[in-house]
């Protein structure tokens, strides 16, 4: 039996969940901006979603995409994580997700230039570590000290 539920909770009831979005654009300097519409609205279509059912099983169909997929049977009986997926969504609060008041809006993202740069530094550390290269103390030092230097190259920290 698999059973699914939220991560474990310290020290808040506010939780450790993590909301997230699609974000799909087109580029300005497409020369295909109609199909790029067409498909975009069909690849958050329902019918897209009963597409991916219906050909490759309701487990595979995207989650948390559409409330209208958690509506489904067919889809939540596939899917045992359905309801958790769902019940997180739903719980999720951007604007107050933090034990302590922040000045920003969001759980796990940061809207600054310099965030993607240094979570990719701190993924490469991570895999670092799990290869048996460097220990997790390493990896997490390495990592802050990227993260101070971006963070105060770009004057965010004096």
């Amino acid at each position: 039996t698999t059973g699914f539920f939220q991560a474990p909770k310290q020290v808040t009831d506010k939780g450790t969940g993590w909301f997230w979005a699609w974000a799909l654009a087109i580029p300005a300097s497409s020369k295909q901006v109609d199909a790029a519409k067409e498909f975009l609205s069909w690849s958050t279509s329902k019918e897209y979603v009963a597409l991916v059912g219906e050909t490759k099983g309701w487990v595979a169909a995207p989650p948390g995409t559409r409330a209208s997929t958690y509506a489904n049977p067919a889809y939540t009986e596939a899917a045992p994580f359905a309801e958790t997926v769902l019940n997180s969504i739903l719980a999720a609060n951007p604007a107050d997700a933090t034990r302590d008041p922040v000045p920003y809006t969001g759980v796990q993202f940061v809207a600054i230039p310099e965030f993607q740069g240094i979570g990719n530094y701190v993924g490469q550390q991570v895999a670092a570590a799990l290869a048996g290269q460097q220990s997790v103390d390493e990896a997490l030092a390495n990592s802050q000290q990227f993260a101070v230097r971006e963070m105060t190259k770009a004057g965010y920290i004096e």
